[in-house]
């Protein structure tokens, strides 16, 4: 890809717990966006290539979320990972994607209830997920997670790494 044909926003947002980062609006008068949950590493670079081609496709732009859980144990200014590697990190990601990429980095102690909380209502939201066989995989945490979005309205779909990682 040379730099004249990607066309890469990266705005990186970093919140603290209970700061919402998008304001609820009306459906109609927000344009469209596929929302990317980050579980595990993996995961998440695959479900970024599928969003970008929903996202190409929807004419919508891209917002990867992030939720970082910080320990009770640790004051949230304090998390075990240093922010600063994880916004170059994310700052990587985005821009390889070659569309408009919001990144919000959310610092909490629960992250299922804050990427709950951050997406707007009836949101399309792109979900990677180790792919498990037998009993176990209805216990997943991204299978589990995908239930609680659908529960609250939000369209998911759950995007597959392939072999049986346990990454």
């Amino acid at each position: 890809m040379q730099g004249a044909e990607v066309k890469s926003v990266f705005d990186l947002v970093l919140h603290r717990a209970g700061q919402p980062s998008i304001q609820p609006a009306e459906i109609g008068s927000r344009a469209l966006e596929v929302n990317v949950l980050c579980t595990r590493m993996p995961a998440t670079l695959i479900a970024m290539e599928r969003a970008v081609e929903l996202a190409r496709g929807l004419s919508a732009r891209l917002h990867l979320l992030v939720a970082q859980e910080v320990s009770y144990a640790v004051p949230l200014e304090s998390p075990p990972v240093l922010v600063e590697f994880q916004e170059a990190l994310f700052r990587d990601i985005a821009k390889g994607c070659g569309l408009e990429t919001h990144v919000g980095i959310f610092l909490c102690r629960d992250a299922e209830e804050t990427f709950l909380r951050q997406l707007a209502p009836h949101s399309v939201v792109v979900l990677g997920a180790r792919r498990s066989r037998g009993w176990t995989s209805v216990f997943t945490r991204e299978r589990r997670l995908a239930r609680r979005l659908r529960r609250a309205g939000h369209e998911v779909v759950v995007v597959y790494t392939k072999g049986n990682s346990h990454a």
